[in-house]
């Protein structure tokens, strides 16, 4: 887990202030992966005390545009934020409770990127969404 030094340094190397709403976002955003604006909301306001939902909206704009998160939306489910960027990564959400992981290409590099008609698109990334039921919520149905 980063530190708070390190999330200044992120801030600075992306040529954006450092402040404490900033530091508060990349914090819990890189402790509790694909939270959604609410919850992460919930996690800065714990830590600073008063910020308002649209400091907190600006700031995950910000840090997203300068590439320090990702945002993915899988359909059905809020806008949500992850940390884990610069990969041609995917997810797996499950059905039942909406909890979501990472899933790494599956062979080789990022094979997902060569599209069988590229129709003279540059691409650059691809966004694979695997669905199921995870073994939390399989358990819990099978008793």
């Amino acid at each position: 887990m980063p530190t708070a030094s390190d999330f200044k340094r992120m801030l600075r190397d992306a040529s954006l202030r450092v402040t404490s709403p900033r530091i508060a976002v990349l914090s819990a955003v890189h402790q509790h992966p694909h939270s959604d604006t609410d919850s992460i909301i919930g996690i800065v306001r714990d830590g600073l005390g008063a910020v308002s939902h649209q400091a907190v909206y600006d700031v995950l704009r910000a840090l997203t545009a300068a590439g320090l998160l990702r945002r993915i939306e899988p359909p059905g489910s809020p806008a949500r934020y992850e940390a884990r960027v610069g990969d041609n990564h995917h997810h797996i959400v499950c059905r039942s409770c909406g909890v979501i992981a990472d899933v790494d290409c599956a062979v080789g590099e990022a094979p997902c990127l060569t599209a069988s008609d590229d129709h003279g698109f540059e691409i650059d990334e691809a966004e694979v969404i695997y669905w199921g039921i995870c073994s939390g919520c399989s358990t819990s149905t099978s008793s």
